[in-house]
């Protein structure tokens, strides 16, 4: 009894870890966009990425069948909808990254487009994820792909050369 549920567990932590090794990279991209955080520092998208990989662990054996990162992105998403939306701040409230391309949206703008466009989540997906008429989200989805291909740029400032006199 006791062999039978180490081999259960051995092969669980295996299959977890193999799923981690081929999903965490592209999560953690998606979680960055998310919080709009740095590439190379962004600690609440790990920490995003941490929760949504502990909780599809969590829910492991009770998968059957369901796609695991399917499971672990719509943990990320609900996990980040929930700290941004509330008034108590939380994840999508930190100052984004002044680099980060999605810098100028909103958290539920970035979140959207991070879903439909970045993963490829359906429309009619999307909506039921966050609650939302699909109609929303596609308005939501327009308004910020706009927003990003139609941002003010700063005109590139002029430089000068001056040669130096000697004197």
């Amino acid at each position: 009894m006791r062999e039978r549920h180490a081999s259960r567990a051995t092969r669980r932590a295996r299959e977890f870890e193999a799923f981690v090794a081929g999903a965490a990279g592209r999560l953690l991209h998606a979680a960055t966009l998310l919080t709009a955080e740095s590439p190379d520092d962004n600690p609440r998208a790990r920490r995003l990425l941490t929760l949504a990989l502990a909780h599809t662990y969590a829910s492991w054996d009770r998968l059957r069948g369901e796609d695991p990162y399917d499971r672990a992105r719509q943990h990320l998403a609900t996990r980040f909808a929930r700290g941004a939306w509330h008034q108590h701040g939380g994840l999508g409230r930190a100052r984004p990254h002044p680099g980060s391309p999605l810098a100028p949206l909103t958290p539920q703008e970035r979140l959207i487009l991070v879903l439909r466009l970045c993963e490829g989540v359906g429309e009619e997906q999307t909506a039921a994820l966050l609650g939302l008429s699909a109609e929303r989200v596609r308005a939501i989805c327009h308004r910020a792909a706009t927003t990003l291909l139609h941002r003010s740029r700063n005109p590139a400032t002029a430089v000068s050369a001056t040669k130096a006199t000697p004197s």
